[in-house]
């Protein structure tokens, strides 16, 4: 959900409005692309810019994109609907009249040819141009027909990707191959995506050019931008937190975005008065954790096999909440490294942990160390 007060991504929200101005001037620097843990406002982040470009005129597709064959499938669904929709979109456009209807002509045969998906857009479906069934060259010359009347309308088309570590390999690889083509070309076309810290690994082995985007960690909040999440909101609503509760609500989230969101709402709601002290804010902290346990960290523990859960202790014996080495975890349970790798590798497909580095793992979820702490110290 939106937080009432969005704080910390400043640069970000810069770095669009920046992108927008250049392409007014007909300029195309690249997309921008985001990683980080779970946890620290990606998607809210994607929302916020998605609106950001809508509001200057430009055509949007949203995707959030799924891991296996049906997460395959299902975000070529969106992305043949998204790129229709965006033709009724253009189909308003005052400008370069039959050329957007063109691009219209393309929009239906792309659609149709990615996802068989046939919507009445008033021209009918181009029979040369974006229906070759190769994913890459089809995206291509979609984008290639619709350059120019996006930018005789002021306009960019933009296409928005959630949980971009999750695409299939042929449609990552030509959003970034077309991505790279429209800097060449100064086409208007941007691929604003966000994911988890294993995305920026994927998109190198994905196109040596990933260079055509500016790659972004976002992470947890620093302490003056934490602090304004919380104190905020509260004080816009005639509350007043003391500095002590803050601070117990700032050690407890750890500057986490989610985890701020998380206290901060349950601080609020079991606060008898508008003045919320330390012993309130003790409480809404006990009271987020266990919402925390009960629909949050379960999502990802529950779908562990013990030994799973075996190697992720150890993760949290031998690096706490940080950084693990492999070789120390295979040391704590008292077997080889290589006999883990299995188990290693299912945890990282299955989204709980990643390896940035070679020989060592982390959470991809903040606060997953103190999770595995609260459990009962016995494989289920």
């Amino acid at each position: 959900m939106r937080p009432p007060e969005l704080v910390g991504r400043q640069s970000e929200v810069d770095f669009v409005n920046l992108m927008i101005a250049k392409s007014t001037q007909r300029r195309n620097d690249g997309g921008l692309i985001m990683y980080g843990l779970r946890g620290v406002g990606k998607t809210v982040l994607l929302n916020e810019l998605q609106q950001l470009v809508g509001r200057a005129g430009w055509v949007t597709v949203q995707l959030e994109a799924r891991p296996g064959q049906s997460g395959r499938l299902a975000v070529r669904q969106s992305l043949g609907r998204g790129i229709a929709m965006a033709g009724r979109q253009m189909a308003r456009f005052r400008s370069a009249v039959e050329e957007v209807k063109t691009a219209i002509s393309t929009i239906s045969a792309f659609s149709f040819t990615v996802a068989g998906v046939s919507m009445n857009l008033g021209v009918d479906r181009s029979d040369h141009r974006a229906n070759s069934g190769l994913l890459e060259v089809d995206l291509e010359e979609l984008v290639a027909d619709l350059a120019e009347p996006l930018r005789k309308n002021n306009s960019a088309l933009a296409i928005f990707v959630d949980e971009m570590q999750d695409l299939d390999v042929d449609l990552l690889t030509a959003l970034l191959a077309v991505q790279h083509r429209a800097v060449q070309s100064d086409w208007p076309f941007f691929i604003i995506g966000a994911g988890l810290s294993t995305l920026r690994r994927t998109l190198a082995e994905a196109r040596s050019y990933v260079e055509r985007f500016t790659i972004r960690e976002v992470g947890a909040l620093p302490d003056e931008e934490a602090r304004a999440a919380v104190r905020n909101p509260a004080t816009a609503l005639g509350a007043k937190i003391s500095d002590d509760a803050l601070e117990a609500i700032l050690g407890e989230a750890q500057g986490y975005p989610f985890f701020l969101q998380t206290f901060g709402k349950a601080v609020w709601d079991i606060a008898p008065d508008r003045n919320i002290d330390r012993e309130i804010a003790v409480a809404g902290i006990a009271e987020g954790n266990a919402d925390l346990d009960q629909n949050f960290f379960p999502a990802r523990w529950d779908r562990t096999t013990p030994g799973e859960r075996q190697y992720l202790r150890a993760m949290v014996d031998v690096g706490g909440g940080d950084m693990a080495s492999t070789s120390a975890i295979a040391e704590q349970l008292g077997t080889a490294a290589t006999s883990l790798s299995p188990v290693r590798q299912s945890l990282i497909e299955k989204g709980i942990i990643y390896a940035e580095r070679r020989g060592y793992v982390s959470f991809t979820v903040p606060n997953m160390d103190r999770f595995i702490r609260r459990q009962a110290d016995t494989d289920e």
